[in-house]
C-alpha cells in the first residue's frame, strides 16, 4: 500500500518504523508490572540470575520498539515470562504483517498508543497490582461534615447565625482537606492516565482486527467510564497555563473544602477502582498486546537476518542454521544440530564460546516469547532456561565465587529431574577452585546434567574434561590464528576439541621476557608427559 506522508509527525512515525529507540530507560518502572503478577500459569519465568547472564536488559532495549509506557512494561513481562504453549500464535502473526504491510493503519495506531507515552503512566499498574489506601476508621464524620456544610449554607438566608457554624465546620474541613492530600498525591500519576488508557482501548477496539485480542472489553470500558465524572473532577497534576486558570483552580480548590470533596470522592473511586481490578488490567493488557506486537514488527523490519522458529511441544533436536547475536553489529553466524548428546565447547579466550552460548540461549528465549529468532532457521523444543555464565563473589553475604557457582549448579541439578525439558548454559564450569577437583566435579555434574530432557552447552578450557565427556557430549571448539607477530580470531564453530595450544605463543607475541616464555613451553612439556603417564 502507498501512503502519503501529510504531515512531519507522520513522516516521524514512518521513519522510526524498524529502527531502535533513542530513549531513557527506566527499568524500576518498567519491571513494576513484570515484579507485581502473578505467573501461575507460565512455563517459566526467566530468573534475574539468568538475565543477568544473557544481558536482559541489553536485550530488551534492543528489542523494544513500544510506543507506550503501558506496551513497555507488558513487552518486559512478555520477554522474561516462558508461555506454556503457543496460544494466540496465529493471530499476532497476522497483526505483525498488518502493521508490516500497511504504513497508514500503523501510524494510526502509534497515534493512539503515543498518548500513553508519558512516565505517569507507569503508575497504571498500582491500581490493580497495589493494596490501595483504606478510608480512616472515622470517615463517618467526614460526611457528616459535608452534609453540615450543605444544610448551613441552604439554610443560611433563614438564620444568619449559621454563618458561625460553617465557618467552624470549614476550619476543621481544612485540616482534613490537607491532611488528605498526601492520600491523594499517590493517585496523582495513575487516575489521571487511566482515563487515557480507557479512551485509547476504547479507540484500538473499533478497528475489528484488533477485537479478537479482547472480545469482551467492552464490558471493561464500559465499567470504567461509569467512573469517569468523579474522576475527571480531581484536576490532578495539570499544569496551570494562565491568570485565569489559575482563578478557576483556587475557587475549586475552595469548593472542594467547603464541602471536603476529596476524601469523599477518592475513597469513593478506591472502593470501585478495587472491586474492578480485572476490568482495569483488562484494559492493560489489550493496550500492551497491540503495542508489543508493533514492537516485534519493527524489530523483524530492522533484522536483516530473522526468521520465525519451530517450536516442538515433544523432545525434538534443536536445529540453528546461520544463528547470530543480536546485540554484536556484524556479528558472526553459526549453524549446529544438538539431537541425543550435549554441547561441549573448548578453545582460548575471546574465541568466541561463551558469545556463542549466549547467542543459543537469547535466540531461544526470543524464540518462545516473541516468536522471532536471529538467522535463517531455528528449531526446538519448549524449554526452561538456566545459567551459570556470569558469576562473581557475593561480599555483602560473605560468599565466595566458587560457593555462589556451587549454589547455581545445585539448582540445576534440582531442576534437571523434574521432567520437563531444560537448556542449561554453563561457562567455564568449577573454575573457582584447583585443576583435578574442578575436572572430577565438572565431569560428575556435566554427566548428571546431560541426562533425561535436558540440553547443555558448555565451555571449558580444560581438554581433559572433553576426553572424558566425549561419549557423552558432542565436541566443538573455537580457535584463532596465531602468526609471528598477531593473534586474528573467526568467530567460527568447528568440529571437535581444540588442538592446539597457542596461549604460551600469545604471551610471546604481547613481549613477555624470553625466560618466561622458555619456562613456560619446558614446564608445559613436562606436565603433558605427566598427564600421558597417569592416563596409562
Amino acid at each position: 500500500m502507498i501512503f502519503k506522508r501529510n504531515t512531519k509527525r507522520d513522516k516521524a512515525y514512518l521513519n522510526s518504523f524498524g529502527k531502535i529507540k533513542e530513549d531513557v530507560f527506566n527499568f524500576d518502572q518498567i519491571e513494576r508490572y513484570f515484579r507485581n503478577k502473578k505467573h501461575e500459569d507460565s512455563f517459566q519465568v526467566l530468573s534475574d540470575k539468568t538475565c543477568q547472564d544473557l544481558d536482559f536488559d541489553e536485550l530488551f532495549m534492543f528489542v523494544d520498539r513500544t510506543h507506550s509506557k503501558i506496551g513497555q512494561q507488558y513487552l518486559y513481562d512478555k520477554l522474561r515470562n516462558i508461555p506454556s504453549d503457543q496460544h494466540h500464535i496465529e493471530r499476532n502473526e497476522v497483526l505483525i504483517q498488518f502493521f508490516t504491510d500497511d504504513p497508514e493503519f500503523r501510524i494510526k495506531t502509534q497515534k493512539q498508543l503515543d498518548k500513553l507515552s508519558k512516565e505517569n503512566t507507569h503508575y497504571i499498574t498500582s491500581l490493580f497490582q497495589d493494596e490501595h489506601i483504606q478510608a480512616p476508621k472515622w470517615y463517618f464524620l467526614i460526611r457528616i461534615l459535608s452534609f453540615t456544610s450543605l444544610l448551613s449554607i441552604l439554610l443560611f438566608p433563614f438564620n444568619g447565625r449559621l454563618f458561625f457554624v460553617l465557618f467552624g465546620v470549614f476550619i476543621v474541613n481544612i485540616g482534613i482537606h490537607y491532611w488528605n492530600k498526601k492520600n491523594l498525591y499517590y493517585y496523582i500519576k495513575s487516575i489521571p492516565q487511566l482515563l487515557k488508557l480507557t479512551d485509547t482501548a476504547r479507540d484500538l477496539f473499533g478497528q475489528d482486527c484488533f477485537k479478537n485480542i479482547a472480545p469482551n472489553l467492552n464490558s471493561s470500558i464500559a465499567t470504567i467510564d461509569k467512573l469517569r465524572f468523579r474522576m475527571s473532577l480531581f484536576k490532578l497534576g495539570d499544569d496551570l497555563g494562565s491568570d485565569m486558570e489559575a482563578l478557576f483552580w483556587f475557587v475549586i480548590e475552595l469548593v472542594k473544602i467547603v464541602f471536603i470533596l476529596e476524601p469523599l470522592l477518592l475513597f469513593g473511586i478506591l472502593r470501585q477502582l478495587d472491586k474492578n481490578r480485572s476490568e482495569i488490567e483488562a484494559l492493560f493488557v489489550f493496550v500492551g498486546e497491540i503495542d508489543a506486537l508493533l514492537s516485534i514488527a519493527s524489530l523483524r523490519k530492522s533484522s536483516e537476518n530473522y526468521c520465525i522458529p519451530k517450536v516442538s511441544e515433544e523432545k525434538s533436536d534443536l536445529l540453528a542454521e546461520e544463528l547470530y547475536h543480536p546485540l554484536i553489529l556484524n556479528a558472526v553466524t553459526n549453524s549446529i544440530r544438538v539431537n541425543d548428546k550435549s554441547i561441549l565447547l573448548t578453545g582460548s579466550n575471546m574465541s568466541g564460546k561463551t558469545t556463542f552460548i549466549r547467542t543459543i540461549g537469547i535466540n531461544t528465549l526470543t524464540a518462545l516469547t516473541l516468536n522471532t529468532c536471529f538467522g535463517k532457521a531455528f528449531s526446538l523444543p519448549r524449554m526452561r532456561i538456566f545459567s551459570a555464565i556470569r558469576i562473581s563473589d557475593d561480599l555483602l553475604n560473605d560468599k565466595s565465587y566458587y560457593f555462589e557457582e556451587v549454589l547455581t549448579i545445585k539448582k540445576m541439578i534440582e531442576v534437571s529431574q523434574c521432567g520437563k525439558m531444560n537448556l542449561f548454559l554453563l561457562d567455564e564450569i568449577f573454575k573457582g577452585t584447583n585443576t583435578i577437583e574442578r575436572i572430577s566435579a565438572g565431569k560428575a555434574v556435566l554427566s548428571s546434567l546431560a541426562q533425561l530432557n535436558n540440553f547443555v552447552f558448555v565451555s571449558t578450557h580444560d581438554i581433559e574434561l572433553a576426553d572424558l565427556l566425549h561419549n557423552e557430549y558432542e565436541l566443538y571448539h573455537f580457535s584463532e590464528i596465531v602468526g609471528n607477530k598477531t593473534v586474528e580470531f573467526d568467530y567460527r564453530l568447528k568440529e571437535g576439541k581444540l588442538m592446539n595450544r597457542n596461549a604460551i605463543k600469545i604471551l610471546q607475541i604481547n613481549g613477555y621476557p624470553e625466560s618466561v616464555i622458555q619456562e613456560a613451553y619446558s614446564l608445559a612439556l613436562e606436565m603433558d608427559g605427566t598427564l600421558c603417564m597417569n592416563d596409562k
